[in-house]
């Protein structure tokens, strides 16, 4: 398993950018905002990245946008960086984008949390193990968002499927986490910290590798300067970075995290580099919080 998915596992120890999806004042996908902002990170540094990501607008995409996104994406970055493609939905859906996300030259796929009101463990491994069994030849990461859930269901999942190689965690307490991932399996998989920058430096301390982020959108030096110091361990550094990002994010998780894109789509509008519309439930911000944003960006070093 750990030679046939190496680049994989490799690519997901590292700053994992959520690209946003722009809009254009049609209410479509802006798609030359798109592969600019696409640019934009790569020429930054960043060489992971997830199409079809909670900060894409995911659950306001159409099975039609979403194959767009992964399309523009794949044919956008070439070899230039990893590809993690977010599916999700019922089992024959994620399915399929993630085949779909294979015939275009895709390795990986993030399997985002299973949307339903009644999840048991069990089913959870099944759901998980329907879609990475369909696509042997990918690396799987599955989207971890339940705080119920125990290691040793990723670890039955583990034995079950070779190429689920990763995990996305994101329930936001550290020592859960670092219980979860020892009573998993430990380095048979990869960690990447879920909550982005915010909770990087103490999941980092046991045993993320990497971290996911949307605020790289805006700004792909302060991410990989933070991943840069976590990596030296050095802490001291990486929370100077902390600090410096602190009041974004802050803005980002308020209220229950309702402006999470909403804040860093404002920050790039802020830049010129595309529009802020968001797509219900989420919406814009108010014009009297936008300067506060766009005084934030503008200070980072771009």
């Amino acid at each position: 398993m750990t030679a046939t998915f190496e680049s994989q596992r490799t690519a997901l120890a590292d700053v994992v950018a959520i690209p946003v999806t722009p809009f254009a004042e049609d209410g479509r996908v802006d798609q030359d905002a798109h592969r600019a902002l696409l640019r934009r990170l790569l020429d930054g540094g960043v060489t992971t990245l997830t199409p079809n990501g909670n900060t894409g607008e995911f659950y306001t995409l159409t099975p039609e946008e979403r194959r767009l996104v992964t399309e523009l994406t794949v044919d956008e970055v070439g070899d230039r960086a990893a590809i993690l493609v977010g599916v999700g939905h019922d089992v024959p859906s994620a399915v399929a984008s993630a085949r779909h996300a294979r015939e275009l030259g895709a390795r990986m796929v993030m399997v985002h949390q299973p949307v339903h009101p009644y999840v048991s463990q069990s089913g959870w491994v099944d759901y998980h193990r329907a879609i990475a069994e369909a696509v042997p030849e990918l690396g799987v990461v599955p989207y971890i968002r339940n705080a119920q859930l125990t290691g040793a269901r990723l670890a039955e999942l583990g034995a079950a499927c070779p190429n689920v190689i990763g995990v996305k965690y994101a329930v936001p307490d550290a020592a859960r986490f670092a219980a979860f991932a020892r009573d998993a399996g430990g380095n048979r998989f990869v960690w990447v910290a879920g909550l982005a920058e915010p909770y990087a430096p103490s999941y980092f301390s046991a045993g993320a590798t990497g971290f996911t982020s949307g605020l790289v959108n805006v700004a792909p030096s302060v991410s990989l300067n933070m991943i840069e110091a976590l990596r030296a361990g050095d802490y001291p550094a990486a929370m100077k970075v902390w600090e410096q990002i602190r009041r974004f994010e802050e803005l980002r998780a308020a209220n229950g995290s309702a402006n999470n894109v909403t804040v860093v789509k404002e920050a790039l509008a802020s830049l010129g580099l595309c529009r802020r519309d968001v797509r219900p439930p989420s919406r814009e911000l108010p014009e009297g919080e936008r300067a506060e944003v766009a005084e934030i960006a503008a200070g980072w070093s771009l």
